[in-house]
């Protein structure tokens, strides 16, 4: 860039106008114009431009303090929504502990049933087998009787012949009183 500028002020001094060069009239100058634009822009930019960056100022500090307002917001929810994991966690702790102690207890009533159940069957049986044991004893007691009168029938039958019957049946007339 530097070489076409070199370049350019050569050829122009060549034809014999200067490129470059400073006017001392002021009222032609370029750089009173530019002088007064610049006051102009300090002047008035000044005002506006610092409005400009007090707005954006204002703007990213409103931002910050929404963007702190809602990170606390976030915490403080954060800690209630642990808070209720922690309540909820007690809470299904606490049912399966109730039910763990419900079973316990169920498992505990179930084994009493079972276990007056089975002395009522045993009392039951008891009271059954003995009820049989008696019913069994008197027909045994009931058969050896039948057949005790039955044998002591056919021995006196073959014992005492009509002699000692007729005497018996006289003896047993006497002792009654006739």
């Amino acid at each position: 860039m530097i070489d076409s500028f070199l370049l350019l002020a050569t050829e122009s001094q060549a034809e014999g106008e200067a490129l470059i060069s400073f006017h001392f009239d002021f009222l032609e100058s370029n750089i009173l114009n530019l002088a007064i634009l610049v006051g102009v822009l300090f002047f008035y930019g000044r005002k506006v431009v610092g409005n400009i960056l007090t707005e954006r100022r204002n703007q990213i500090t409103q931002a910050i303090q929404e963007a702190e307002d809602k990170q606390r917001t976030a915490a403080a929810a954060l800690a209630k929504e642990q808070e209720n994991l922690a309540q909820a966690k007690k809470q299904a702790e606490d049912i399966v502990k109730a039910a763990s102690e419900r079973a316990k207890t169920i498992t505990a009533e179930i084994k009493a049933q079972c276990e007056r159940d089975i002395a009522r069957l045993k009392e039951t049986a008891a009271a059954d087998l003995s009820s049989e044991q008696e019913r069994v004893m008197a027909q045994l007691k009931k058969q050896i009787a039948e057949e005790a009168i039955a044998q002591a029938e056919s021995q006196l039958k073959a014992q005492v012949d009509n002699n000692a019957q007729q005497r018996l049946i006289d003896r047993s007339i006497a002792t009654l009183g006739g």
